[in-house]
């Protein structure tokens, strides 16, 4: 079976051109509507991420049910049902029987056609694809962080979040640390001046291994690689894109929501280096530079054995700060110390809470251009890194560096691209 992949799509530079077209096209399309208010929610890949995202969901409202369920894989959407059925608060609210659980590439469009809500969760490389069709088809919706592995991927989510805009629609992001408690009143307080002008941030990722899934003998290559989705860079974006994301997020808030305008990198794997581990890297360095001099310096690792950090410093000219999701890991350094010791959340509930608040009250919320910002300063990074080039934010934004794959096939040959060598990897 052939699939449509996202070049189909994916051809302007901006979301203002792109959105403007989609609207003329397609003009308002009515959102789902329920007979008795209940709000029907579909999961969309059922993995961890995934089953606590439907979990939160149904916590968030009174009235709701999860009433579809899609993966690419049978044995997950099992094992995320049973877990979530398990809960016994949880389970008078799901719904999914056998005829509303659905397998494979294209089952996402069957949980969209059949819910009020959906939750993205699948591998980054689909969010982009499935947005689109969530927010054409009138739905609300909840989309994992990062919501794309390319520039191509980037341009359309900020195209589609701009329909949204239009519809009406709620679109919440995955970059949970936003609606934390403790960054909200720390990135406040710095976006107000409290340590002067900013001059310097600095963003740490380092943390030990994850899973792995070795190859079996009769795994085809498109198998194996979405069992084991994170080592590949057309599912994940590499993991400075699909784990660091969070802390490029923080910097570019605390910036006012600024992007850097140039970025220089390297990284490499020197642990992660057998045939199991895909073709990604295992740790990045990355400088960005913004408009006015501000520099972030980007570090982030993923090796066993070595010393783990995930805060954000940031300097400036009256003081510093420090931003982690350790307890009082929210502090502001000048002539005083400030530390965060306000109410405490659960910052993966909140942004479910507010989510679904948004639907109920006609107020929606869309995180689309901050999500997609995000992103794309991860990329960014990557492409410096395998490059080994000094990459501007107009070289990243209209890449045409397109990672979709010939077709969404169980069958398509997909050899493993090589490891990108700084200098000889050419940027696209």
């Amino acid at each position: 079976m052939t699939h449509p992949t996202r070049r189909e799509f994916l051809q302007a530079s901006t979301s203002t051109a792109i959105a403007t077209a989609l609207v003329a096209q397609l003009g308002e399309s009515s959102q789902a509507q329920t007979t008795d208010n209940t709000l029907k929610v579909g999961l969309i890949g059922c993995g961890g991420r995934g089953s606590g995202a439907a979990a939160q969901a149904l916590k968030a409202d009174k009235n709701i049910k999860l009433w579809a369920m899609a993966d690419a894989f049978e044995d997950r959407l099992d094992l995320s049902l049973s877990s979530l059925q398990k809960d016994e608060a949880l389970a008078p609210k799901i719904d999914v029987p056998k005829e509303r659980q659905f397998i494979g590439f294209d089952a996402y469009k069957k949980v969209i056609a059949a819910c009020d809500v959906v939750l993205l969760c699948t591998p980054p490389q689909f969010r982009p694809m499935q947005l689109k069709a969530a927010v054409d088809a009138g739905r609300h919706v909840f989309a994992e962080k990062p919501v794309a592995v390319d520039a191509p991927g980037v341009r359309s989510v900020l195209a589609t979040c701009e329909l949204a805009k239009q519809k009406k629609l709620s679109v919440v992001s995955g970059l949970c640390l936003r609606y934390d408690n403790g960054f909200r009143e720390t990135v406040r307080r710095l976006q107000e001046g409290e340590i002067g002008e900013i001059t310097t941030l600095i963003a740490n990722d380092y943390r030990g291994p994850i899973w792995v899934k070795p190859r079996q003998p009769d795994w085809s290559d498109m198998l194996w690689q979405m069992r084991n989705w994170y080592y590949f860079t057309w599912l994940s974006g590499d993991f400075n894109v699909e784990q660091h994301v969070h802390f490029l997020d923080v910097c570019s808030w605390v910036m006012k929501d600024a992007h850097p305008i140039s970025a220089v990198a390297m990284g490499g794997r020197q642990q992660r280096t057998g045939p199991e581990f895909g073709h990604i890297y295992d740790h990045f360095s990355v400088t960005y530079e913004f408009a006015g001099g501000a520099k972030l310096f980007s570090n982030c690792r993923q090796q066993v054995g070595c010393k783990n950090d995930i805060s954000a410093q940031v300097f400036g000219t009256k003081g510093q700060a420090q931003l982690s999701e350790r307890r009082k890991g929210m502090r502001i350094k000048t002539t005083n110390e400030w530390i965060y010791e306000g109410p405490e959340n659960q910052m993966y509930q909140t942004e479910h809470d507010e989510f679904f608040a948004s639907i109920r009250n006609g107020k929606p919320l869309n995180n689309g251009e901050y999500m997609a910002r995000s992103t794309l300063i991860a990329i960014m990074g990557r492409m410096a890194a395998y490059t080994g080039q000094a990459i501007t934010w107009e070289m990243a934004l209209n890449s045409q560096e397109d990672l979709t794959p010939p077709r969404y096939d169980w069958d398509v040959e997909l050899p493993v691209p090589p490891v990108a060598v700084p200098g000889q990897t050419k940027f696209v």
